[in-house]
């Protein structure tokens, strides 16, 4: 009997220091997993922060059309970005497409070309979510001609060249319904199209061109709807050569700062955009363009 205890005894110290062992080896491995995890996660908010640091201290690129973006651009570049420790890098686009399709591609970060109507209306098309940051200026359209003196002197049957994307054109066809050169169906929205017009007395063609061809259309056509970026960009004077000239007044189409949704509040951005927000920049447009550009704030 005694021998028997001695060694029930053993076994139940060997027993119990065996478990002992292996719930130290758990609690260890535990430790040793939480451990890993802790490390994991700091290590990842580190490089996120570096991330952040390195982002906020990169260039802003901005796709922008030459003229009067990238001048405005430059302007904020020279005399007002470095005491707001902004860096800019302007990349230039002669036409409406590229811009967006850059931005989507995440080859820019933001562009300044566009319209809110145009902007929503390319995104629709495209499925590319933008969003405006901040409203900068308008540029009327205005219809000029090399042939004419007036707009009543157009001959019958002539051609009148208007942009091609459905926002620009909506815009270009009010501008000739407003001029009494046709009418448009009553009601009809400022994305009118060429199926909208309910009157053409002179039986004037109308000839869709993209917006980048049309000043060169002027060869051409008896009168062209022209874009202000457009028409500066070639030295035409909107304010003095436009037969008809878009009103700034209550205009819809202000050109704006334009960001991928989701982007919109990111600090560089921001910057950006209570930079081209500013008295400075308002004093800048006036000076410069001399009415052919209105600032919008």
């Amino acid at each position: 009997m005694h021998t028997r205890s001695i060694d029930k005894s053993v076994t139940r110290r060997l027993f119990l220091s065996a478990v002992t062992a292996l719930c130290t080896t758990l609690s260890l491995g535990a430790c040793s997993k939480e451990e890993n995890k802790a490390g994991a996660a700091a290590s990842e908010g580190a490089a996120k922060a570096s991330t952040a640091e390195a982002k906020a201290d990169a260039p802003l690129k901005v796709g922008a059309s030459p003229i009067p973006h990238a001048d405005i651009l430059r302007f904020v570049q020279e005399k007002l970005a470095e005491k707001e420790g902004l860096k800019l890098q302007i990349v230039e686009f002669t036409d409406y497409v590229q811009p967006n399709l850059a931005l989507n591609d995440k080859q820019i970060d933001a562009n300044f070309f566009q319209h809110v109507p145009y902007m929503e209306e390319f995104g629709k098309q495209r499925g590319i979510a933008m969003v405006s940051v901040a409203k900068v200026h308008i540029e009327p359209l205005g219809l000029y001609s090399k042939k004419v003196k007036a707009l009543g002197d157009a001959p019958k049957g002539s051609i009148i060249a208007i942009p091609n994307d459905p926002t620009n054109a909506g815009r270009a066809l009010h501008l000739l319904a407003d001029n009494g050169l046709l009418t448009l169906k009553d009601g009809v929205p400022v994305n009118a199209t060429v199926q909208d017009i309910a009157t053409n007395p002179k039986g004037f063609k109308i000839k869709e061109l993209e917006a980048a061809q049309l000043p060169r259309s002027l060869d051409d056509t008896s009168l062209s709807i022209v874009n202000g970026n457009y028409a500066i960009q070639v030295g035409l004077k909107p304010a003095k050569d436009a037969l008809a000239l878009e009103k700034g007044e209550g205009n819809p189409y202000a050109n704006v700062l334009s960001v991928l949704k989701g982007q919109e509040n990111e600090p560089r951005v921001q910057k950006l955009a209570k930079l081209l927000t500013s008295p400075e920049v308002k004093e800048f447009i006036n000076k410069k363009y001399d009415g052919a550009v209105l600032a919008a704030f």
